[in-house]
């Protein structure tokens, strides 16, 4: 929110269905309350509320696989209908998963079937209040948080394959009284041929994109939206946002920059401190990992030591999802408070944070802890920013 200030811009916030759902998700949270704890931060954060976009991710029927296609859609249809009624307005649809008895992908015809399904629930929920929602569709996407594998070269979705998920789906929203939510399909998800593994980064290639790019000449009023954009290089952005991937997903990066400047200031406090390592934050989220490792046992493997490094520093960022449990934030705390105590001197910002000295040093940054790990996470948002700011070939 402070980076859309900066920007004078919206703030665009998405979650997704297995996070987030009319049942509580793994979040624990509904629609309703993840929007009510964004509100908050925004009120905290003095960013008005007007130019904030709440999104919902992939609403389709995963989180409800394992139950027959009959269930597992009602469930959808609920969770759709949530979050169009807590205010969202950006809306991916993605059934293209299947249940219980079924591929585990399903075909463009059911897939294009199943999306109207709950592009006409999203309507009439919409229509309650009075909203105008905006939709994508498509769902060849890279795995949600990073490849479990080691990964290499990809290839981007085939310029046929878009085409063809597109005219499916205007059938089948057309076969249900749905052509006004088609109208306002603003963007196709489709894979550019980026990912990201616990160690490696697969940067995008302009030329290896070309033939899909292209197909947005055929497609007008339409931008493609690629996920898994972490750790891309600004230069890659920039080209993503110019071959017309318009809408660019980040998140693992902005908890990975956020951890990167916390133990920054850990190594901080034990260089100033050296009895500090005993109350360390690193040795107190390995504690936390290692109590509850149901975050990150199935994505970590390899001998020991191997698995603590990756426990810290994977590119896949397990580690994201401890930082609201209560030992954590505790840990936290105690180390801003510590460092509040005896301030941050700039020597050490230059050893451990290099890349904020030269704002530390003028004055423009403050060595408040918490404002140093904002500062972090506020540098990468600046690439996206930039990187978006790219005037798209051919517009």
């Amino acid at each position: 929110m402070q980076r859309a200030t900066d920007d004078g811009a919206i703030a665009l916030i998405e979650a997704t269905c297995n996070q987030v759902n009319h049942q509580g998700g793994y979040t624990g949270l509904t629609p309703t309350g993840f929007r009510d704890e964004v509100y908050r931060i925004a009120d905290r954060a003095r960013f008005p509320r007007d130019r904030l976009v709440l999104g919902g991710d992939h609403l389709g029927p995963s989180p409800w696989r394992r139950l027959p296609a009959e269930k597992a859609m009602a469930e959808a249809r609920s969770m759709v209908a949530a979050y169009v009624a807590a205010g969202y307005e950006k809306i991916h649809l993605d059934t293209s998963m299947g249940c219980l008895d079924e591929p585990e992908q399903l075909g463009d015809l059911l897939t294009a079937e199943r999306a109207a399904q709950l592009a006409l629930i999203a309507e009439r929920e919409a229509s309650i209040s009075g909203q105008s929602l905006c939709y994508v569709i498509g769902t060849e996407v890279p795995t949600p948080g990073g490849a479990l594998h080691k990964i290499g070269r990809l290839e981007p979705t085939r310029a046929e394959a878009v085409v063809a998920t597109i005219e499916e789906h205007r059938r089948a929203f057309a076969a249900v009284g749905a052509d006004g939510a088609f109208e306002r399909v603003m963007a196709v998800v489709a894979q550019p041929g980026v990912e990201f593994d616990n160690q490696n980064v697969v940067v995008y290639r302009s030329e290896q994109a070309r033939e899909l790019s292209g197909a947005l000449a055929g497609m007008p009023g339409l931008v493609f939206e690629a996920h898994s954009t972490d750790y891309q290089p600004i230069a890659s952005l920039a080209s993503l946002v110019r071959d017309g991937f318009a809408i660019l997903k980040v998140g693992p990066e902005l908890t990975f920059a956020m951890r990167q400047a916390l133990y920054a200031l850990d190594y901080i406090a034990t260089e100033m401190h050296p009895d500090w390592r005993e109350h360390s934050l690193i040795a107190a989220m390995e504690r936390e990992m290692l109590a509850n490792p149901g975050y990150w046992a199935a994505y970590y493997s390899g001998e020991p030591n191997w698995q603590r490094v990756l426990r810290h520093f994977s590119y896949s960022d397990r580690i994201r999802y401890y930082w609201s449990s209560p030992a954590a934030q505790e840990a936290v705390q105690r180390l801003f408070s510590h460092l509040g105590e005896t301030g941050v001197p700039t020597p050490l910002v230059s050893q451990f944070l290099p890349s904020l000295y030269s704002r530390a040093m003028s004055g423009a940054l403050s060595l408040d802890p918490r404002t140093i790990v904002l500062e972090a996470v506020r540098d990468v948002l600046g690439r996206y920013s930039a990187a978006c700011g790219t005037p798209r070939t051919g517009a």
